[in-house]
C-alpha cells in the first residue's frame, strides 16, 4: 500500500513540475513553419513539428529538398526555420545534444569532432538555412508579430581566404562564422527595424 501511495505522489509531483505544453494543431504549426522558406518552396517542404505530447514528429512529408521546423511550444519566443534536407543529420544531432544539456561551444565542438571522424554526415557543398523569429504568431491571420528573417549558408571548412568574407559581423551584410570548421557558415542578418 505504501508503494502505491508513493507511486501516486511521485506521479503528482511530476505533473506539477512539468507544466502542460499547449501544442497548436498540426495545420497551424505547418502554416507557421513554412513562413521561413522562400514562397515558391513552401508547399513542397517537409515539416517537423510537435505532437500532443510535445514530441518532435514529421507533420508533413514533403517532395522538395527543404525541411521546416515548427516553433517549439515550450519556448516563449517564436522561432521557425527551414533548411536543406542534407543538413538534417547536423540539426538533429544539435537537438539531441541540447536535450542532453550540452549547449554552446561544447555542442559545436562535439559536432565538429563527429563530422571530422565521419560519425556525423555534413554536406561539403553550400546548403541554406532560413530562420524567422518574432514575439508571436497569429494562426488566424498567418502573421508573425515583430518578424525578423535571417539567412545562413553553410559552407563547410570555408575561410576568409576562400570566400573573401570578414569574420566580424557586418550589419546588413554577409560575414563568416566558425571559419575553417565543419559548420562554417555565411551569416546574413538584415538590420532590425525599430518598433
Amino acid at each position: 500500500m505504501a508503494a502505491v501511495i508513493t507511486f501516486v505522489l511521485a506521479g503528482l509531483l511530476l505533473q506539477t513540475a512539468a507544466p502542460a505544453v499547449n501544442v497548436p494543431p498540426p495545420e497551424s504549426q505547418i502554416a507557421a513553419a513554412v513562413l521561413a522558406a522562400p514562397l515558391e518552396r513552401r508547399s513542397a517542404a517537409t515539416v517537423l513539428g510537435y505532437d500532443a505530447g510535445g514530441v518532435l514528429v514529421t507533420l508533413r512529408q514533403g517532395s522538395n529538398d527543404l525541411v521546416c521546423l515548427a516553433d517549439d511550444p515550450r519556448d516563449k519566443a517564436f522561432s521557425v526555420a527551414c533548411y536543406h534536407k542534407d543538413l538534417e543529420p547536423f540539426m538533429a544531432r544539435g537537438r539531441e545534444l541540447v536535450a542532453q544539456g550540452i549547449t554552446g561551444q561544447e555542442r559545436e565542438e562535439l559536432r565538429w569532432k563527429e563530422i571530422e571522424t565521419g560519425k556525423l554526415a555534413m554536406p561539403r557543398e553550400p546548403r541554406s538555412l532560413y530562420v524567422l523569429t518574432g514575439t508571436g504568431f497569429d494562426a488566424a491571420s498567418g502573421q508573425v508579430s515583430d518578424a525578423y528573417t535571417r539567412w545562413v549558408v553553410y559552407a563547410p571548412f570555408a575561410t576568409p581566404e576562400s570566400t573573401g568574407l570578414s569574420t566580424m559581423p557586418v550589419p546588413g551584410g554577409p560575414w563568416l562564422m566558425f571559419p575553417g570548421k565543419p559548420s562554417a557558415h555565411i551569416m546574413i542578418n538584415p538590420p532590425k527595424s525599430e518598433p
